[in-house]
């Protein structure tokens, strides 16, 4: 088995690193196509083409459990008093693998078809016009906590059928939740999520019971219709679909936001074009600020079959990090992959994944992107920004604390 030496420039727990990571993924690339990283215990794999192949790779998942046990796999089982976390996230499509993958993500699909997401955009606009209105009555404020994070989540809580007055709870718990899928997760990391975890499955559980008694037209109510008429779905199969939605339906959109409104701001001639012609140019650039600062920096899966890479034997039993972050800026598939370049055409970013775990909601984030930045440049023409932000401390999910404008 061969290998490139370890990177010492890919540090995910030094600040610098995690300002600004695109350096070290230039390095990565140009010493290799995989890198053995100690302290994660991880292949990692920084370029655009091996990243678009290992997704599609059905050698790969993103579990072991349906073909291998713990022990047989070489790992070893969470300890006992996290099993309320990996009982909700396990059971999640997005860490399934076929054919409970495809069962789940056939059903759920129903919800995110061309039609019914379509049907969305004027409950997304007129969303999106309230939270920037409360922006510009307030003369600025922060944009993550103002427009960034109540949008998304109110769209896929009216989609869920959650009440309004229980949304309040769901970032949070989200925010909690994902703190475990950073590398490495601490105990204080583990005990949150694992208490959001109790919290929001005894949440749904109840709103679940409720909605059987009185159905409606979310999907919680299309779930239990399906589960009545036959489409075999546990309760808990249920409950961590909704999760997720929930988790993937606003992180990625509330990261794109704060990190792309922040990339505006450092480059006043691209903000230009945007404010001259947004109607034209929204589409490209919102597929480019997603490619520029990916909100999913990295991927993981478990190498289930040998697979080699450049040359390098990846044993079964091992976990391969996927860096989205470093696809991203592949300068053998970009050209000028570090500028920013709203109008950019050719752009095929790995930012929603590939293959059967491709998000499901892509289309969905980037109507409410495409509405969230049009209000904005609509309604604040002169949006500034008052201070530099502080960036998050997180790796895998990048994005800001917060986002101070003025109009």
């Amino acid at each position: 088995m061969s290998s490139s030496a370890e990177a010492p420039a890919f540090d995910p727990w030094r600040p610098s690193f995690v300002a600004d990571p695109y350096p070290a993924y230039a390095e990565l690339r140009e010493r290799g196509r995989v890198h053995w990283f100690e302290p994660s215990r991880q292949w990692l794999i920084p370029r655009h083409a091996d990243v678009g192949a290992l997704l599609r790779d059905r050698r790969l998942g993103r579990t072991y459990l349906h073909r291998f046990g713990h022990e047989e796999f070489g790992r070893t089982a969470p300890p006992p008093e996290h099993e309320p976390f990996h009982t909700l996230n396990d059971h999640g499509m997005l860490d399934l693998e076929p054919p409970d993958h495809t069962r789940l993500r056939r059903l759920v699909s129903k919800a995110f078809t061309p039609r019914t997401v379509e049907a969305l955009v004027p409950t997304i606009r007129r969303l999106a016009e309230e939270f920037v209105d409360s922006l510009v009555g307030s003369g600025g404020g922060d944009l993550i906590a103002t427009v960034a994070e109540p949008l998304p989540v109110a769209v896929i809580a009216e989609m869920l059928g959650i009440p309004p007055a229980d949304r309040p709870a769901l970032r949070p718990w989200s925010a909690d939740i994902c703190g475990m899928y950073e590398l490495s997760p601490g105990e204080d990391t583990a005990r949150r999520a694992v208490r959001a975890s109790v919290e929001f499955s005894a949440y749904l559980r109840e709103l679940i019971a409720a909605r059987r008694r009185a159905p409606g037209d979310d999907l919680i109510s299309g779930l239990i219709a399906a589960y009545d008429e036959g489409d075999r779905l546990t309760e808990q199969e249920m409950i961590s679909t909704c999760v997720l939605l929930l988790n993937a339906g606003h992180e990625a959109t509330v990261n794109t936001t704060g990190n792309g409104w922040w990339a505006l701001f450092r480059h006043p001639e691209q903000l230009a074009l945007l404010r001259a012609d947004p109607d034209a140019l929204l589409p490209t650039a919102v597929d480019e600020l997603l490619r520029y600062d990916t909100p999913l920096q990295l991927f993981e899966r478990w190498v289930l079959e040998d697979i080699e890479v450049g040359g390098t034997v990846i044993p079964r039993g091992s976990e391969v990090a996927l860096l989205f972050g470093s696809a991203n800026r592949d300068p053998a598939r970009f050209d000028r992959p570090d500028a920013l370049d709203l109008s950019r055409a050719d752009n095929p970013h790995i930012s929603f994944g590939a293959g059967i775990h491709y998000c499901l909601g892509a289309p969905l984030a980037r109507l409410e992107l495409i509405a969230s930045f049009g209000a904005l440049l609509r309604k604040a023409p002169g949006l500034r920004l008052v201070k530099e932000p502080e960036r998050g401390t997180n790796f895998v999910i990048r994005g800001l604390r917060e986002l101070q404008v003025e109009l």
